[in-house]
């Protein structure tokens, strides 16, 4: 499958899930990016795309827009029948599953997804897409070590690297690495450090040149009781930033599961929120719309509002 065509199909599977009424096929049409030619090739890719979709075993909803006439067929995902039933799941189950989740996770903010959210509501339709199930249209990965250290997870393999530290030195590591993880916008290994002799955790972006990675495979074993989440969340009080958001009431889920702080309003709750890197999470402020307005810090406020008159010149 091509990459246009499977960008086209998440991005109808967004505005799909978001939308909170049926979506004509004009509608579809004009919002998701992808669609071109005359109507009978546009018909074609549409019924192709919903036979792509349900053999991914999505299930398109098809109604009436009004249900007392009879009116044009419209489509639209519930957020219900989207979830997986995954059954009982051993650990090393869940461990998989979670590193998946967490590459997906914060990549949300490419421009054909913002230009859908757009389009929806310059013609009126409402959305919500916060009631998306876990999932965004693109993997925001910029090291190439994150598929080395990954494998070597997987296969209880243990790593070496050459690290930047804290007083720019290069130091060499070892170390049995127990996950991986992404916090803030930066993504960390978690593992036995074999000269040290303790856990520790490491920045992959801070990784000098290449891991290498020992040929013998199931040489460590994962304690039971560990979870790089909440080892992670336990352990990073350094390199932070905070910013002092309104959220809207109900809304904002992902930057309110951040807050240190939050302080209830009428319309919005003011929150104040941590965040490492600032590019990643103006990503994050922008993909909820108007529910989020910066109050501070005043270099985030004026950068996110240029990057919102940018999207809607892009866009509009």
């Amino acid at each position: 499958m091509s990459s246009r065509k499977s960008e086209r199909l998440i991005n109808l599977t967004i505005a799909l899930l978001a939308t909170k009424r049926y979506l004509t096929r004009d509608e579809i049409f004009r919002t998701i990016e992808g669609y071109e030619g005359n109507p009978e090739a546009k018909e074609r890719m549409f019924e192709r795309d919903k036979d792509d979709l349900r053999a991914l075993g999505i299930s398109i909803e098809v109604g009436e827009l009004d249900a007392f006439f009879s009116d044009e067929t419209g489509y639209r995902i519930r957020p219900e029948s989207y979830a997986l039933d995954l059954g009982n799941l051993t650990g090393v189950d869940i461990a998989v599953l979670s590193l998946a989740t967490e590459v997906w996770r914060d990549a949300t903010f490419n421009q054909p997804a913002q230009s859908a959210r757009l389009k929806l509501a310059s013609l009126g339709i409402a959305s919500d897409f916060e009631s998306i199930p876990a999932m965004a249209p693109r993997i925001a990965i910029d090291t190439p070590n994150f598929a080395l250290v990954a494998t070597a997870i997987a296969t209880g393999s243990q790593i070496r690297f050459d690290y930047i530290a804290s007083d720019i030195t290069l130091q060499e590591r070892h170390m049995d690495p127990y996950g991986l993880s992404n916090r803030f916008g930066a993504w960390y290994v978690v593992g036995f450090d074999v000269d040290k002799g303790a856990i520790r955790t490491f920045r992959l972006d801070r990784i000098h040149g290449q891991v290498s990675t020992n040929k013998e495979v199931e040489t460590f074993s994962i304690p039971e009781d560990f979870h790089v989440a909440t080892f992670l969340d336990a352990n990073l009080f350094h390199d932070k930033e905070f910013a002092i958001l309104q959220i809207r009431k109900e809304k904002g889920r992902q930057l309110r599961t951040r807050a240190v702080k939050i302080v209830p309003g009428e319309e919005f709750d003011l929150c104040t929120v941590a965040y490492t890197n600032e590019r990643t999470f103006l990503d994050l402020l922008l993909w909820h719309g108007e529910d989020v307005i910066v109050t501070e810090p005043a270099h985030l406020r004026s950068t996110a509002i240029i990057l919102l008159e940018q999207l809607v010149l892009l866009h509009g």
